[in-house]
């Protein structure tokens, strides 16, 4: 009978199954649609997504010859497996196919869910990677927090390692024009450091809207000593670093 309905599909060329006698529960089996006219054109590709039929279906092909279609597909139940006649868009239909998937092991065994004894193969079950992805919420948050208290320190930072550094170059040790000018630099770096860059070209004027007698002291006391005076003297480093305050410098935009 099986003979005659194969004979009869050949002679109609309409599309033909070729499948194992019955599907294994939970392995990775092939199924092959293919035209058997060869007179006819080749099948287009069937329409079907992540299922045929009750089956998972794994991957799909052209067979080699490029008459048809492969289709690796999984049971993941048993009983009979039902593929129903699948739509070719062009006017024809595969045929139904009907396949058994029988339990193959005892009721208890190893991995009787699937049906699978102790030589089974655990079913291919996808990595939930959208879920696992939510593992990663707490450190990135940590790692957020961490970076923007490293960027609201930063100011702090950059304000203590400018006054540390003045510090070492203030009062001047002599009064040699290089001396002079690098005290001049260090003191206009710690300035920056505290307001901004445009207190890099902060004059008398400047100073005196800051309140900051003290620096304004601190540019006159160098521009005398450039020109061997000692008048006005120069003020103490702790002087200068406590008219600064404990303030950070502020950045514009920033928060």
């Amino acid at each position: 009978m099986g003979l005659l309905l194969m004979a009869g599909l050949s002679v109609s060329g309409a599309p033909v199954w070729k499948a194992p006698a019955a599907l294994r529960l939970g392995e990775l089996q092939v199924l092959e649609l293919s035209e058997a006219d060869p007179l006819k054109p080749a099948l287009p590709r069937p329409t079907v997504e992540d299922r045929l039929g009750p089956l998972r279906l794994r991957a799909m092909e052209p067979l080699p010859d490029g008459r048809g279609w492969r289709f690796q597909v999984q049971a993941l139940s048993p009983g009979l497996a039902v593929i129903p006649a699948l739509d070719l868009g062009n006017g024809q239909r595969a045929p139904e196919l009907r396949l058994p998937v029988p339990r193959s092991i005892p009721f208890g065994g190893p991995w009787v869910g699937f049906g699978g004894g102790n030589e089974d193969q655990l079913p291919a079950i996808p990595f939930p990677w959208a879920w696992a992805s939510l593992l990663l919420l707490p450190p990135l948050g940590l790692l957020g927090w961490a970076g923007r208290r490293w960027r609201r320190g930063s100011a702090s930072r950059q304000l203590r390692h400018a006054v540390q550094v003045f510090s070492h170059q203030w009062p001047p040790a002599n009064r040699d024009r290089a001396t002079l000018d690098a005290a001049h630099s260090f003191g206009r770096d710690l300035l920056a450091a505290r307001f901004g860059e445009a207190a890099r070209a902060w004059g008398t004027s400047e100073f005196q809207a800051q309140q900051l007698a003290v620096w304004e002291q601190w540019s006159r006391s160098l521009d005398a000593a450039r020109f061997g005076q000692a008048e006005p003297p120069f003020p103490t480093t702790a002087e200068l670093v406590t008219a600064l305050g404990d303030e950070p410098p502020r950045r514009e935009g920033g928060r």
